[in-house]
């Protein structure tokens, strides 16, 4: 998986992209909404295996699970304006699925479940996977994983920033 810097960062671009001037519970949701599908590891604890469609990159990676999860946190938080929060928190929780089908780690990706329990990588896996648990992050293993989310994560985030920031500008001095 990309890490919890990473996943975080894509959702805080999307929310930009989507809307210029994202309010502080649309971001944090959008923000938890990149995250929320690891919290599928806790399917290890219950004895469920990786493969297995709620394991470790399934269900809660997939598009069904984007969009089920975009329509609970719209219907309780996006009373007015619930295509922006729709729209918003779908990417921001499908960006983590597709983050980690460009990692070097894992499995796959089930983005199909529940139609389709086959996992799934993109051909181009370029972002180190990151490992389990914070003691093993902020290791040598921890750090190649930060450049590699720096290269191809923040970078390209903060290109996509700094271009909507000065098209804003532009637009207001029209």
């Amino acid at each position: 998986m990309a890490s919890v810097f990473g996943h975080g960062l894509a959702a805080f671009t999307i929310s930009k992209i989507v809307k210029y001037n994202s309010g502080k519970t649309l971001l944090f949701l959008a923000i938890a909404s990149a995250i929320i599908p690891d919290l599928d590891v806790i399917a290890f604890k219950f004895g469920i295996p990786y493969l297995h469609p709620l394991g470790h990159r399934g269900f809660t990676h997939s598009v069904v699970f984007a969009i089920l999860w975009a329509s609970v946190l719209t219907y309780i938080f996006g009373k007015l304006q619930k295509r922006v929060y729709f729209i918003v928190l779908f990417l921001s929780t499908l960006s983590h699925g597709i983050l980690d089908a460009m990692t070097t780690g894992g499995k796959g990706i089930g983005f199909f479940i529940p139609f389709d329990s086959s996992r799934y990588f993109f051909p181009w896996q370029v972002i180190r996977v990151s490992p389990l648990g914070i003691k093993k992050f902020f290791s040598e293993r921890g750090m190649q994983v930060i450049m590699s989310e720096l290269k191809y994560i923040a970078i390209p985030c903060v290109i996509i920033l700094i271009t909507l920031y000065f098209l804003k500008k532009e637009n207001y001095e029209h």
